[in-house]
């Protein structure tokens, strides 16, 4: 007896989890690998090798360490460079990508035992408060690639941004038609909504999701209180237009977390690229004046 064969679900995943968790896994962790023995060589070479009187930025074994990790962070830099290039291999954007994330963490260990440990109130320490600066804010990057992609994609439920702008320009066309038998002050409450910017609000609103001054709602609680005491007839115009402000809403309320996951997939951008060029501003007058008193 002939049994029916397995239905195949095809795996679907979102591309922004993809990738990340391509980069992060890419080649068999071959970049957390490398970054791993870079960190346990220079932790050992600072255990076994002797500096007299102790160890510091000014050694010759921190000179070293200063120079790997200054070669380390201008490489790093060039990851935006990268991305305008698209190729495959071995040093596609997802190897440089690996590489920049698992390289700019082993710079915690690296920067670390540059500085012996000696810390002050000067440019050098400064320099090195912008570099674990940066690198706060892309693990920060990592962990909402980890996480929003996928509430990106279920939230959108298979429409695109435009779409959702459709869908709503499309509901105010049904409410402009709808509003067009009533008396002038109902009218004015369906303009309310009709004007209503989406995008308004601001990045606080934005980022919060919460939006007080939305026409739409304010429009469908003020006609709700007309509304509230009438019987329904099945056919009342405030009615109809009751549902479709019901229907704006609930785009309103999708596109609007639409934009708040995409805004915070790019917030952290803001720390990150101005920390780094502050960064290499540190850096090179960390270097200049190490040559200088050198």
């Amino acid at each position: 007896m002939a049994t029916a064969a397995p239905t195949r679900v095809p795996a679907r995943r979102d591309r922004g989890a993809a990738l990340h968790d391509g980069f992060l896994r890419h080649a068999r962790f071959r970049w957390l690998k490398i970054a791993l023995l870079l960190c346990l060589a220079c932790i050992a070479s600072y255990l076994l090798i002797d500096v007299t009187p102790h160890h510091n930025g000014g050694s010759w074994y921190g000179y070293t360490l200063g120079t790997i990790g200054a070669l380390l962070i201008l490489w790093l830099t060039l990851l935006g460079v990268r991305k305008r290039a698209m190729t495959a291999g071995r040093w596609s954007l997802k190897a440089w990508t690996s590489a920049h994330v698992y390289l700019g963490l082993s710079l915690i260990v690296v920067a670390t035992l540059h500085t012996g440990f000696q810390l002050g109130w000067n440019v050098h320490t400064l320099a090195y408060a912008l570099m674990l600066l940066v690198i706060a804010s892309g693990i920060v990057g990592i962990i909402f690639y980890a996480a929003l992609p996928a509430a990106l994609s279920n939230n959108r439920a298979e429409m695109t941004q435009g779409q959702m702008l459709d869908a709503i320009r499309a509901i105010d066309r049904q409410l402009h038609d709808a509003a067009q038998p009533l008396p002038h002050d109902q009218a004015a409450l369906v303009r309310l909504s009709l004007d209503d910017d989406p995008f308004g609000g601001g990045i606080v609103a934005r980022l919060s999701g919460n939006y007080p001054r939305c026409g739409t709602a304010r429009a469908q609680a003020a006609l709700r209180r007309w509304t509230g005491d009438r019987p329904d007839t099945g056919n009342d115009p405030l009615e109809r237009i009751d549902a479709l402000l019901e229907r704006k809403r609930a785009m309103l309320a999708r596109l609007r977390r639409h934009l708040k996951l995409k805004a915070l997939l790019e917030i952290w951008l803001y720390v990150h690229v101005p920390a780094t060029f502050a960064l290499l501003a540190a850096l090179t007058a960390h270097i200049v004046s190490v040559f200088f008193y050198w």
